[in-house]
């Protein structure tokens, strides 16, 4: 499996609220459109009076780089790419291969 890991930080002009909304229930139908997706998850960052460095982060899972490239760019990327400008101030991403680390047995 491959995954990109999107960190997302909202606009300037966006209230938090909004933000959420537009990200977690507006955008995901976006995500899922692009082809290839096996699994989307969004992780909001807690509101506990912190100033977080990105308000989300965004992990999507492909079978493979291919099917990354594939995906993004099809002609359903560019409906995404344009919502993401209502509500995203900056993103920043890699690619990443997820390992699962074990705990020691004592």
């Amino acid at each position: 499996m491959a995954k990109i890991i999107a960190l997302i930080k909202r606009r300037p002009d966006m209230p938090w609220a909004d933000f959420a909304r537009e990200w977690q229930v507006e955008h995901p139908p976006y995500v899922w459109a692009l082809p290839r997706v096996r699994k989307y998850v969004q992780n909001l960052a807690a509101q506990n009076g912190r100033d977080w460095p990105y308000d989300g982060v965004a992990e999507l899972w492909f079978d493979s780089v291919r099917d990354i490239a594939l995906a993004f760019d099809s002609p359903e990327a560019q409906p995404m790419r344009d919502h993401e400008t209502e509500f995203i101030g900056t993103l920043e991403w890699l690619l990443a291969d997820e390992t699962d680390v074990m705990e020691p047995q004592a």
